[in-house]
């Protein structure tokens, strides 16, 4: 392997982990965004607070799940 060709590998290899990571973070945000309908949390009352917080932990729930079954697909085919 030559040297361009190292470093188109590891250019591509750079690339997804920045791409993952910016993907998470907005996975992240846009979880907190919906939970909290768009309201600053300070803003909120303790029971919208409470419904908030237990709409993060069902979303993040969610995503495990469809991840897992992206993982068990992509074994299958």
């Amino acid at each position: 392997m030559n040297m361009n060709q190292f470093m188109n590998v590891f250019g591509r290899h750079l690339m997804r982990a920045a791409t993952r990571a910016a993907v998470a973070i907005g996975i992240t945000k846009g979880i907190e965004y919906a939970a909290n309908r768009g309201k600053d949390p300070a803003q909120m009352t303790p029971e919208e607070r409470q419904q908030a917080l237990k709409a993060q932990k069902d979303t993040r729930a969610m995503v495990k799940r469809a991840r897992q079954a992206a993982r068990i697909t992509r074994r299958i085919r």
